[in-house]
């Protein structure tokens, strides 16, 4: 049984970043976790590489050059073209590693991709019968809760993918250490519906009443969306999060269970009646 993590998440909202310093984290704790970039415009890599990056066949400037794209339209040609090699270099790729290894997905951050565009729900479709357990990582930056607005959008594009990837969820609130004001983080966390919903009434129209009600019923009242929030400078805010993954992926629960004897257990005297 191998593990995966796809990390997805609008751009900007430190996907790269989080896959480095889970990598920097798993080494130090002695751990093996493989990163894997399927950006076709990556050109710097802040952790070791595994696999052969997509943009190693195809770079998203050329494609964009020799096809008269623009960046979306290139993006999305390359996407389709990982689609279209699933069966070829990724499954050769994928011989690489064992059953028990650890694969992380850095995603592109087009948002199309996790929402309503196939190309990442049949790619993770592929990875379970290879074999794979796989578990959603969305991030959304922290400063979204700064406006209430932007935070109902990251919920919603949240659920989106929820829905089009069919997968085990857990949402990151990623850049802690750069939020200011974390007085009213909670309401973030775990969706407080009345707080959400006063907040949302004073920034829009008296026409949209019904729809905030909506919304917010949606991300608050039936429990779909809660974050965790993350701190990557504090190895104990990336140890929770992994921890919380590995629940999602059942990571290790088909290793051997090691019972000790009894003299281990009770110091060489054992069991005291």
């Amino acid at each position: 049984m191998g593990y995966a993590q796809l990390v997805i998440g609008p751009a900007g909202s430190g996907k790269s970043t989080y896959c480095s310093s889970l990598y920097e984290h798993c080494e130090t704790i002695g751990r093996t976790m493989n990163v894997v970039n399927l950006d076709p415009a990556a050109e710097i890599f802040n952790y070791p590489v595994a696999m052969v990056q997509i943009s190693e066949n195809l770079f998203l400037e050329d494609v964009m050059d020799d096809l008269k794209l623009g960046p979306n339209g290139g993006l999305m040609y390359c996407m389709e073209y990982l689609e279209d090699s699933l069966h070829d270099w990724v499954d050769e790729e994928l011989e690489n590693y064992r059953d028990d290894d650890y694969l992380i997905f850095d995603c592109p951050g087009q948002i199309e991709l996790f929402t309503h565009v196939p190309v990442l729900k049949n790619f993770v479709e592929h990875l379970k019968q290879k074999n794979f357990n796989v578990c959603v990582v969305y991030l959304l930056d922290s400063q979204f809760i700064t406006d209430v607005t932007k935070f109902i959008s990251g919920c919603m594009s949240s659920l989106a993918a929820m829905i089009q990837l069919e997968l085990p969820h857990v949402n990151i609130l990623s850049k802690m250490d750069l939020l200011q004001d974390k007085s009213n983080i909670d309401d973030y966390l775990n969706p407080e519906p009345r707080t959400l919903l006063a907040e949302l009434n004073k920034r829009m129209g008296p026409q949209y009443a019904k729809l905030n009600k909506a919304l917010i019923e949606m991300v608050g009242e039936y429990g779909m969306v809660n974050f965790i929030p993350l701190n990557l400078r504090k190895e104990k805010s990336i140890q929770y999060v992994l921890s919380q993954i590995d629940v999602c992926i059942q990571f290790g629960e088909d290793a051997d269970v090691k019972i000790k004897d009894d003299d281990d257990d009770f110091g060489g005297d054992g069991p005291v009646a």
